[in-house]
């Protein structure tokens, strides 16, 4: 069953408000990530055992939704723009690409490390080392990447992709979450 968490303020009409929404709960999450790792040298809470259980699947659950959802759906539309403003972004998409292949070893190894913490209540030294360090990289890695698609890619195709292609990338995003089609709702 998946689970709703953190506030919608887009619906399908604004697709790209949609990912933004996600980043909102993204940053959210890396916040759960970053307090566990703050304690995580010591024998869990059950406020610190929720939060990491819920981070954990919410990155495992929902963001490869979200990587499909630019990958798939949004940058190749943004390719196939003429328009030169979008042509001067492709360093930009693919950059942004390169992070989420970036970001996949990092997940893995917070993931690993926090099944085991929630499996064994405690980490070695070492252990605790990695985890905080593969927060610290995501942490760091999400703010940039996030300020890139927030600040330039998003609005810039919220501006130029047209009606029918923003549509596209709706059903597309409703469909990777099994919803209702999005031209059945009220764009």
């Amino acid at each position: 069953m998946p689970i709703q968490i953190g506030r919608k303020t887009h619906d399908f009409s604004d697709p790209t408000g949609l990912l933004s929404d996600c980043h909102r709960r993204i940053e959210m999450f890396l916040g759960s990530l970053e307090a566990v790792a703050d304690v995580i040298d010591r024998p869990a809470s059950e406020g610190t055992r929720q939060g990491l259980e819920i981070a954990l699947q919410y990155f495992s659950r929902a963001a490869p939704k979200h990587t499909a959802d630019e990958e798939v759906s949004l940058f190749p539309r943004l390719r196939q723009n003429q328009d030169p403003e979008v042509q001067s972004s492709f360093s930009q998409l693919d950059r942004l690409e390169d992070e989420h292949r970036w970001a996949a070893p990092l997940h893995a190894e917070v993931e690993l490390l926090g099944e085991k913490y929630l499996l064994s209540g405690s980490l070695s030294g070492a252990e605790v080392e990695k985890f905080r360090n593969a927060v610290a990289a995501l942490a760091s890695l999400y703010k940039r990447h996030i300020t890139v698609e927030d600040t330039v890619i998003f609005p810039l195709a919220a501006r130029l992709l047209t009606q029918m292609e923003k549509m596209e990338v709706a059903e597309e995003m409703a469909e990777r979450r099994d919803l209702v089609s999005v031209a059945q709702t009220d764009l």
